[in-house]
């Protein structure tokens, strides 16, 4: 599919093709001003898009209608009615991701499952779809693994694709996603928002985090709808979570070049360098010192 890309800003923009019906974009604007892309995108694709960092504002029918999407959040667009081309305004120092799919690739992915995923089920395959979310830790991983990607040319085609269909995995295992009937927990407002809070709770102590009696005892919910309710809102359990965030955060800090080892790992919560090194190379397959010299 021949598309077309307008005032896209030097540097901008960076698209890789992995295979006939499926794409990956990289939006980078490290300009102090806003810029603007426009691109064109047939109505047989399905569009996710993901901000790592800053805002992105989505324009649609000429700016009649616009979608904000925040940073550490996603938007699923899928109309296969008409042709819903990319018109964006990124504000200065952002980044997204956007995987392009077609549904016939799509589909073919899903195909045992096509009822799990709402715009696939019977019935609906014909109809528009829309749908915005968080993005987990681990997908916030795959993401800055694709943007921060440090491989020989030859060898990015593969990564990429790997990456993607990793991705895809992750953004459908959420359980968000799940019918409300068998996830009862979400359909309980008041629950939810404690299990929002205990997310906010652990993230801003981190470094020493409540222990999960002390987390329920401050939310005000019992331990096992905290549990439960935690795994079925963010898909993990609330320590595993916790994890990942620490290691996500601890590799920007290191890729951000303004703190060492030992002070990347106080920041995160580790007292010796050693348990650092261990959680990060369990988490990364390397160890900081490896991972920092490999972005040189």
């Amino acid at each position: 599919m021949e598309i077309e890309l307008k005032n896209n800003a030097p540097g901008i923009l960076e698209e890789t093709l992995i295979e006939d019906g499926f794409n990956i974009i990289t939006f980078q604007n490290e300009t102090n001003e806003s810029q603007c892309v426009i691109r064109d995108i047939e109505s047989t694709f399905i569009q996710f898009h993901f901000c790592i960092k800053g805002a992105i504002k989505f324009n649609f029918n000429n700016g009649s209608y616009a979608i904000n999407l925040a940073e550490e959040n996603s938007l699923l667009l899928y109309n296969p009615q008409r042709d819903l081309p990319m018109n964006i305004e990124m504000s200065k120092d952002s980044w997204l991701i956007t995987i392009l799919i077609s549904i016939k690739k799509f589909h073919s992915l899903f195909s045992r499952e096509a009822d799990h995923i709402p715009f696939l089920g019977e019935g609906n395959r014909d109809k528009k779809y829309y749908t915005d979310a968080s993005i987990s830790p681990s997908m916030a991983v795959v993401l800055n693994q694709i943007m921060n990607y440090s491989l020989h040319k030859s060898v990015k085609l593969l990564y990429f694709k790997g990456k993607a269909y990793e991705l895809l995995s992750l953004y459908f295992n959420r359980p968000e996603n799940a019918d409300i009937e068998q996830c009862p927990f979400l359909a309980d407002e008041e629950n939810v928002l404690k299990i929002k809070k205990a997310k906010e709770i652990i993230i801003d102590r981190m470094s020493e985090p409540p222990t999960l009696q002390e987390l329920s005892k401050e939310i005000g919910l019992p331990l096992k709808k905290l549990k439960d309710g935690f795994k079925q809102i963010y898909g993990d359990p609330v320590y595993t979570f916790l994890f990942d965030y620490k290691m996500e955060v601890a590799r920007q800090l290191l890729a951000s070049g303004n703190n060492n080892v030992n002070e990347v790992g106080l920041k995160v919560g580790y007292s010796t360098s050693s348990h650092f090194i261990a959680a990060f190379k369990k988490k990364f397959g390397t160890t900081p010192k490896k991972y920092i010299m490999s972005l040189n």
